[in-house]
């Protein structure tokens, strides 16, 4: 029989929904829009998906949500979504690393890969991972700084993917630094990791399942008019 996850991306600006079949992105819905409109669109998308497919609700094995890190609103959104849906088919609840997936988008047989979200100001959540997608720093949010990541750019090429990468530009210069302009973290790449774990029943307890934020949440204080 045949196993059918529906993925959810929304740690950052790009609302992503995509139907897997036994690892395999078969329908992919998506939007990068600024304006984070992802709790308008998600449940549009969840159904386009579906209704593409042809696949009834009822016939999905699980629900795989980007854990994060991120935006501390997508995520939100797109966990409760995921949480919904699994409280109301009765389906497991399956949580797939943002950095992961993203690094996932990058396909290269040497060097490392370094995916990094913005996390405002200078500040990115970065992690590392080696050319076949094993993780070998554990993720950090860090201040860029001229020297970051010289142990790694010393060795070899290391490829940044991410909304990271844009005021990483200006700050880290090296000879084997390769900038990937214009990647966000995707469902497509959440397929195959989403079913790596429901093959060996790695699933979430549906209840107290949290993003993971990697920093507390901060309200910005309204501008005075």
């Amino acid at each position: 029989m045949s196993t059918y996850i529906l993925n959810i991306e929304t740690a950052t600006t790009n609302c992503s929904v995509s139907l897997a079949k036994d690892g395999k992105t078969i329908v992919l819905k998506e939007d990068n829009d600024q304006g984070y409109s992802h709790a308008e669109r998600l449940h549009v998308y969840i159904d386009a998906v579906l209704k593409e497919a042809n696949i009834s609700s009822t016939k999905l094995s699980a629900i795989a949500v980007s854990k994060g890190p991120g935006s501390y609103t997508g995520l939100r959104i797109g966990v409760s979504a995921a949480k919904g849906l699994c409280f109301a088919l009765n389906k497991p609840l399956l949580s797939v690393s943002t950095l992961e997936a993203l690094a996932c988008q990058v396909d290269i047989s040497d060097g490392v890969i370094v995916p990094m979200l913005d996390a405002r100001r200078m500040e990115v959540y970065s992690a590392v991972f080696d050319s076949n997608i094993n993780q070998i720093r554990a993720t950090q949010a860090q201040i860029l700084e001229g020297a970051s990541f010289t142990d790694y750019l010393e060795k070899g090429k290391v490829y940044f993917v991410g909304n990271g990468v844009e005021k990483t530009k200006g700050i880290i210069i090296h000879e084997n630094a390769v900038f990937m302009d214009d990647r966000l973290p995707s469902a497509n790449e959440m397929g195959a990791l989403s079913y790596r774990k429901y093959k060996i029943s790695d699933t979430e307890d549906v209840a107290y399942f949290e993003p993971y934020y990697l920093k507390d949440f901060v309200a910005l204080k309204p501008k005075k008019s």
